[in-house]
């Protein structure tokens, strides 16, 4: 069973907009941080917004001002409101999240031990 779920990928033109979900498959777990990531061919998975329980949040430079990330710490769910898309925004997205993590490691790569299993955002020119 895979523990989180994503939805809201899709093609998109240059300039639109695009709202990624994600939920976490049952209440069992204990979260301390949730972000989304993006992977394009090629590249390295880059952090591309995170929100930890305590209220902490982080944007990739590119993102900041096109992307907001929300989350209920109650319901374990994060949404991703992206606007202003770029081609180079097209990447594979996950859901990510940490049951083990404080203040800045929250937000690095190696915090996150559940994932989702992608949803593919195409941005075209």
């Amino acid at each position: 069973q895979v523990p989180l779920v994503e939805s809201g990928g899709g093609l998109v033109q240059a300039g639109g907009s695009l709202r990624l979900s994600c939920a976490a498959s049952g209440s069992r777990f204990s979260i301390n941080a949730m972000g989304w990531y993006r992977q394009a061919p090629g590249k390295e998975r880059e952090l591309v917004a995170g929100i930890s329980s305590s209220g902490a949040s982080y944007s990739a430079d590119s993102v900041l001002g096109r992307f907001t990330i929300s989350g209920d710490n109650a319901k374990n769910t994060l949404v991703l409101q992206m606007n202003s898309l770029k081609p180079e925004d097209t990447a594979m997205y996950y859901c990510a999240a940490s049951r083990d993590c404080s203040g800045y490691a929250c937000f690095t790569l190696v915090a996150y031990d559940l994932w989702g299993q992608g949803t593919q955002v195409t941005v075209s020119s």
